[in-house]
């Protein structure tokens, strides 16, 4: 039988529901396995720094099974996600991130969820490959971590034995994904089924909110952002902006993207179509009213680059997200 660890991080900085969701998951996939007379897959232990850890104030407080210090070898490590103060989590979390490392050149696997993998990319072990966490925190985390190749729109990442994955409850579906691997399909769908968790979800493009990256330190990018943000019903080029701001076009795109992570263009394309989606969610507009508000007059354009951000259609994200549309249907 193979082991799977999951992790109780020191401190009151871990979502609980993350820990309870995959012990809960993992120990139902075993059960599975047990009532079809097939063999559990895993002995599941949580295991700490320490033997007990409260959280939210006193609240709550886990007992992990056993310490990271008494576990030799593992074969899965599961890291739950981090309730804010994430700096202050590493910090920490020392022995634990040294751990980790340790588990992975012995041959363990290792999977991060949503914000954990603040506490997977100190390890170093993210260096170079892809990974994706909450989009509310890619700036900060692509501050901290430059070296890691963050896809904050991949729901799973999936590369070299580690795994990630976006924000929030969507660890949920990142379970399903590792029952999958680790017993089959079958017993992937039976959990899916049994928690209602939506199988094979791969995007989580369609959750996410655009504010900018703003955690950096060129004033005229920062001044060139707020012009493009000002400006939603405009069409403007890169060389108007770089003639704006007396910078020459080549060094102005280099400092743009160093700054945001976007090119000029697809800085303005995310901003446009942001605001298109709060239009969608809270207006009766038709695709195109939006559309043209926003600065677009060719729907085809607008339709191709609405989907690339959104992974979905202006249509059927409009019929999706717009209560007013959803009772309208209703009543019909």
């Amino acid at each position: 039988m193979k082991h799977l660890t999951i992790l109780v991080p020191e401190g009151e900085y871990n979502n609980l529901s993350s820990i309870v969701g995959a012990y809960k998951i993992f120990n139902r996939a075993n059960t599975y396995c047990k009532e079809a007379r097939r063999k559990e897959v895993f002995k599941v232990e949580l295991a700490g720094i320490s033997t007990s850890v409260e959280y939210y104030e006193g609240l709550f407080a886990v007992k992990p099974h056993t310490t990271i210090a008494g576990l030799q070898n593992t074969n899965l490590i599961i890291i739950p996600s981090l309730n804010h103060n994430y700096e202050r989590a590493v910090q920490d979390n020392g022995p634990m991130i040294d751990w980790i490392a340790q588990q992975y050149n012995n041959g363990a696997e290792v999977a991060s969820i949503c914000t954990g993998a603040f506490l997977l990319a100190s390890t170093g072990l993210l260096d170079g490959r892809s990974c994706s966490t909450h989009w509310a925190v890619a700036e900060q985390f692509s501050t901290l971590f430059p070296k890691v190749n963050l896809q904050t729109d991949k729901l799973i990442t999936d590369e070299n034995g580690i795994y990630t994955n976006g924000g929030a409850y969507s660890f949920l579906n990142l379970m399903i994904y590792l029952v999958e691997k680790y017993y089959d399909r079958q017993t992937a769908i039976f959990c899916s089924k049994v928690f209602q968790i939506e199988i094979d979800r791969q995007s989580q493009s369609p959750f996410t909110i655009f504010t900018g990256q703003k955690l950096h330190g060129d004033d005229m990018v920062r001044q060139a952002q707020a012009y493009i943000e000002s400006k939603l019903h405009e069409k403007i080029s890169v060389e108007h902006l770089s003639t704006r701001f007396l910078v020459g076009r080549r060094n102005f795109d280099r400092r743009f993207i160093k700054a945001t992570g976007n090119t000029p263009v697809e800085y303005a394309q995310r901003v446009k179509i942001e605001s298109a989606k709060r239009a969608f969610e809270t207006s009766r507009k038709t695709v195109n009213e939006v559309m043209y508000e926003v600065g677009y007059s060719d729907v085809k354009a607008f339709r191709e680059v609405f989907r690339r951000i959104t992974g979905m259609s202006p249509l059927d994200y409009r019929n999706k997200y717009n209560k007013s549309l959803v009772d309208q249907e209703i009543r019909r």
